[in-house]
């Protein structure tokens, strides 16, 4: 015992020898804006579960005075559970009063609630344009990103007064569109996550039925549309093995008839659901019958899933939180696989690690526009987030992006212009709409969608 304690005991010397810290060893200042978020639960929980992370403060930040109370309650019963009584939780309406002096920001912002769900689902459908979720790209995504990126961007402007080094970590999607008008307007550290990468390398293993740690795979894209290019084991290609189960067992074909469709076309698996993916493409929604042949129901296609269900489970989001603290749930603590922790607790100990980051395409996939963004493997450290060149995507996988890619551009300017004129423009590139309606009718929709969503749209003109 006395040698493993000796030897641990050199090992960390010899870590720490080169830079590397066992633990956080400062307190830690977090904002999280849009506490009533779903993601403040497990990235609170993971944020305390870091090693040193003994004490900090958490600001939460929502405008509905409601939901902020129940988050900071719950943020104080997780705290005390996990025996951080150290972190303190502090409650703001206004996120100005919360960024001083902020060592992380963490975004989750739902601009306009539930109110604007139904119009960017049912106005489009009027003219053929049928979503599943409907917030990262379609009329849908394109509206949700000119009422939160002005507001993103009010924050973005305060952190770089109040607390210019503080990473900002972006969950709110249009993730793209975000990401690019932040890259485009402003000088903070800005990096986009979502985990449909880590998601879908999982999902893979399961339908090829091996453990995950003998799956080596490389992906980059778009956020969204990234594709694996490599799936390997132990060496050997296994896309042979996914495409031939794809074909002969009808159960794993339907667990994603969109992507695999597409894989069998373009050779590589992508990495969002069958349902979210079918948007980003031009063949799958834009005919009922090619709808009743690809998509499913739910995540795997289902029309206007995301507008039916979204109010009912902010609804469920809140009452769970309710339950957590009446005791009829009881509050899980273990570490989640959501990256935020894990950028954390890289660059507070300089332990480096790998995540998959939305950031600016500074060659890091040269067939893709340079002005633009990405998503590839990023190394964390001390440094903060550093993106690793990926190359050049297959040329058929490239053009799919650069789509998608077209439209995020305009849609950014759009945004950042507050220009009606460019959303329209933008809309005209977007390849499910244009697969579906003209020029004409597109100017029409976004005339009707200002008209119904005015009251989140200020200044546009």
């Amino acid at each position: 015992m006395a040698k493993t304690v000796a030897g641990h005991e050199a090992h960390m010397k010899k870590a720490e020898n080169l830079g590397i810290l066992p633990a956080v060893s400062r307190r830690l200042k977090v904002v999280f804006l849009g506490a009533g978020s779903g993601f403040f639960k497990p990235l609170f929980t993971d944020i305390l579960s870091l090693p040193g992370a003994e004490e900090g403060e958490m600001a939460l930040v929502d405008i509905d005075s409601e939901r902020l109370t129940l988050a900071g309650q719950l943020g104080r019963r997780i705290a005390e559970l996990a025996n951080r009584t150290g972190w303190t939780i502090t409650e703001h309406t206004d996120f100005r009063s919360a960024l001083e002096g902020a060592d992380y920001v963490v975004n989750c912002i739902e601009v306009s609630g539930t109110a604007c769900v139904k119009f960017d689902n049912d106005i489009p459908l009027e003219y053929g344009v049928d979503q599943c979720i409907g917030d990262t790209i379609g009329p849908g995504g394109l509206f949700k990103a000119l009422r939160t990126v002005p507001v993103f961007l009010e924050v973005l402007r305060e952190v770089e007064k109040k607390c210019p080094r503080a990473l900002v970590l972006n969950y709110t999607n249009p993730m793209s569109i975000l990401c690019l008008a932040a890259a485009r307007t402003s000088h903070a550290r800005v990096v986009g996550l979502c985990h449909s990468v880590q998601g879908t390398s999982h999902h893979l293993a399961d339908m090829l039925q091996i453990p995950y740690s003998e799956l080596t795979w490389r992906c980059g894209g778009i956020n969204h549309l990234a594709w694996f290019t490599q799936l390997e084991r132990n060496g050997e290609d296994l896309y042979p093995e996914l495409l031939r189960r794809s074909r002969q067992d009808r159960e794993t074909y339907e667990k994603d008839p969109v992507r695999f469709d597409i894989m069998r076309h373009f050779g590589y698996f992508v990495t969002e659901s069958s349902g979210h993916f079918s948007e980003y493409l031009p063949y799958y929604r834009k005919r009922p019958e090619l709808i009743r042949k690809y998509c499913r129901d739910g995540y795997r296609g289902g029309s206007g899933f995301y507008a039916a269900n979204w109010p009912q489970w902010r609804l469920e989001n809140d009452q769970r939180r309710r339950d957590f603290l009446s005791g009829r749930e009881k509050i899980e603590l273990e570490r989640s696989w959501e990256y935020a922790s894990f950028i954390i607790e890289a660059v507070e100990t300089n332990q480096p690690f790998v995540i998959y980051g939305n950031v600016p395409n500074t060659g890091l996939i040269p067939n893709l526009p340079q002005d633009n963004v990405c998503e590839v493997a990023c190394l964390v450290d001390r440094r903060g987030i550093t993106p690793t060149y990926f190359g050049k995507l297959p040329p058929q996988c490239a053009a799919l992006c650069d789509a998608n890619l077209r439209m995020f551009d305009l849609a950014a300017e759009a945004c950042i212009h507050k220009s009606k004129n460019l959303a329209a423009q933008a809309l005209m590139l977007d390849p499910l709409t244009a697969a579906v309606c003209s020029p004409a009718e597109i100017r029409e929709m976004i005339r009707r969608l200002f008209r119904a969503e005015e009251p989140f749209l200020k200044g546009y003109k």
